[in-house]
């Protein structure tokens, strides 16, 4: 494996792994959420094997695929305009295949092959490993689709592809799927049930990672939260498994403790985290160790008690208050984000009221906020009229965004006079003097290159600041944390 770097639109260098040996291109996008990402790495590595290297040039593809997305309706449209634009492609170059994976793949399927005919392979999130076999009846002219749910997949035998990498940051899957019935989310049919991936397969994915050169890692999940190894099952089964099994379980407070012990000098976040699974013992952990990044996305999707029952969400506005004072009490500097929806079904002015209060008594840090969308499939678009006015939801949602940007530079200027560890991660998208990093609270930080690099722990001194990004210069470097 060579690895060959490119520039990418802002000029940032990117490593991309490639076998010398291997003859086809595969071009690969993803959209939605970082599990997506992920999950294209995973294919990418399986496609190595059968001869395919990645490129970023569409045009000389052998094959095309798009990791897509089904939460929101927008993300769908995205997808649907990218397929136009690869079929206009494959007009030219005939040879090429075009494939659609993940969420949308398994909700739409056989509408995407069988009906508008515009992909010639449709692969679901547990049946990557299928992918050789299916380009095969592409080529003999045979349906090529498989969206089978599985049970046991986790790909934790698969050593992922790291495409258009930093070389300094990676994420690792540790679990997949979701148990949780969410009324207005797709997830769970189209990711099928939770499981979790062997703790030892996920330290070894982290020690290679780590002789290579990567100094942070994302524990990802749709759920890290729930994160339980126990010799093998579904989590739901675990009242079935055998004492010796529970005995010697691994939830995920254990895990994130062992990571960060055993690599002392990377970095560790996660995401994401669910509220009603958010125990105090991830806290403590976080905590105890400096190389835990003091930063947790927290997704409510509403500050109502009343709209979180007919969301489904196992928690109360009054539960997540609480949680969120003992984050703080036992970590006063960390960050937090949130999910947030603005004109769920039935919601009243009285309702969004209550999540404004609720965003003002947290003060995240960031958030990633949206309009409700229906989305076919789930319990809400079966069971719920969409019963707010689009201008209604607008109105509401601008006014969560408002708020949000106004505590966003509330949260930035507390930073401001103080010396904080950055990681540096790639060149400026503004300026090629300059490198941008995180710190440990995840908030983008630029300062002056010098001759720090991409990789380096350094101590910046912060001087101003926007709503989103840390300005300063750099005294030195973060001894604590250099190797």
């Amino acid at each position: 494996m060579e690895k060959i770097i490119e520039e990418n639109k802002q000029g940032t260098s990117l490593v991309m792994e490639q076998k010398t040996e291997n003859q086809k291109k595969l071009f690969i996008e993803s959209y939605g959420c970082q599990m997506n990402f992920s999950d294209s790495e995973i294919v990418a590595s399986i496609l190595a094997n059968e001869g395919y290297n990645t490129t970023q040039n569409l045009e000389e593809a052998d094959l095309v695929l798009v990791n897509t997305c089904s939460i929101r309706d927008k993300a769908e449209q995205t997808v649907r305009k990218r397929l136009e634009q690869y079929n206009a492609i494959k007009k030219i170059n005939p040879g090429m295949k075009v494939g659609v994976l993940g969420c949308m793949a398994e909700r739409l399927k056989s509408k995407f092959l069988e009906e508008e005919k515009i992909v010639d392979m449709v692969v679901g999130p547990d049946a990557y490993k299928d992918i050789p076999n299916l380009l095969k009846d592409v080529d003999e002219g045979r349906d090529a689709i498989n969206v089978i749910l599985s049970k046991d997949e986790t790909y934790g035998d698969i050593s992922p592809v790291r495409l258009q990498s930093n070389g300094v940051t990676a994420f690792v899957s540790i679990t997949r799927g979701c148990d949780n019935m969410c009324t207005f989310c797709v997830v769970p049919f189209t990711r099928g049930r939770e499981r979790s991936r062997d703790p030892q397969s996920i330290l070894e994915e982290i020690q290679d990672l780590w002789n290579r050169g990567f100094k942070e890692i994302t524990l990802l999940g749709q759920n890290v939260d729930s994160y339980l190894w126990y010799g093998g099952g579904l989590k739901k089964d675990f009242e079935k498994a055998t004492e010796m099994q529970k005995a010697t379980a691994v939830d995920f407070a254990q895990l994130l403790d062992t990571c960060a012990t055993q690599f002392p000098k990377m970095r560790f976040r996660f995401s994401t985290s669910n509220p009603q699974d958010m125990h105090v013992e991830v806290i403590e952990v976080m905590a105890k160790h400096h190389n835990i990044c003091k930063y947790i996305h927290l997704p409510v999707q509403s500050g109502s008690t009343r709209i979180l029952k007919e969301m489904n969400r196992q928690h109360t506005r009054e539960e997540y208050m609480a949680l969120v004072d003992k984050i703080y009490e036992i970590i006063p500097d960390i960050s937090l984000s949130q999910d947030m929806i603005s004109g769920f079904p039935t919601e009243t002015e009285e309702d969004h009221q209550d999540t404004l209060s609720l965003m003002k008594h947290v003060k995240y840090d960031f958030g990633f906020m949206f309009a409700y969308s229906e989305r076919p499939g789930t319990l809400a678009a079966r069971k719920m009229e969409d019963d707010v006015p689009e201008e209604v939801k607008k109105r509401r949602l601008n006014e969560i965004i408002d708020l949000q940007q106004k505590t966003s530079l509330e949260r930035a200027q507390r930073f401001i006079g103080q010396t904080v560890e950055i990681l540096v991660e790639k060149e400026s998208k503004r300026s090629d003097a300059h490198w941008s990093g995180r710190n440990s609270q995840n908030t983008v930080a630029v300062f002056p290159k010098e001759n720090y690099k991409p990789g380096d722990f350094v101590l910046v001194k912060i001087s101003d600041c926007t709503s989103a990004t840390l300005i300063g210069e750099a005294i030195g470097y973060a001894t604590e944390m250099q190797s």
